[in-house]
């Protein structure tokens, strides 16, 4: 079930990001950090995101994981992420944790 929700998000994404002219990537490094999504604009301003389909304890993995990529990011070679977010299949509505990080709902990627 996750990877179906997990494409349906991407998708969803990219109709977004085609729309601002950005891309949407994966990405991992050889360590075996991951994010689900990274909303990139010709700008060069990025957004990191992970896809979790709900609940407490997913959401804090998927924060903890955004927060470890932002923290190895050089940012004297790159910007800092312009945003993080968990996007996910169940929450009562979008907010922004303590740490920064964003958790939206799917239904609020909606026109």
């Amino acid at each position: 079930m996750g990877l179906f929700f997990e494409n349906l998000c991407i998708r969803d994404l990219r109709v977004y990001a085609d729309v601002l002219d950005g891309d949407v990537y994966h990405y991992r490094d050889k360590t075996g950090l991951e994010c689900d999504a990274v909303v990139h604009l010709r700008s060069g301003k990025y957004g990191l995101i992970e896809i979790k389909l709900g609940g407490d304890d997913l959401i804090n993995e998927g924060a903890n994981n955004l927060i470890k990529l932002s923290e190895k990011i050089d940012t004297n070679k790159m910007h800092k992420p312009a945003f993080m977010m968990v996007l996910c299949g169940i929450a009562p509505f979008a907010y922004k944790r303590e740490d920064g990080v964003f958790v939206v709902p799917i239904s609020c990627l909606k026109d």
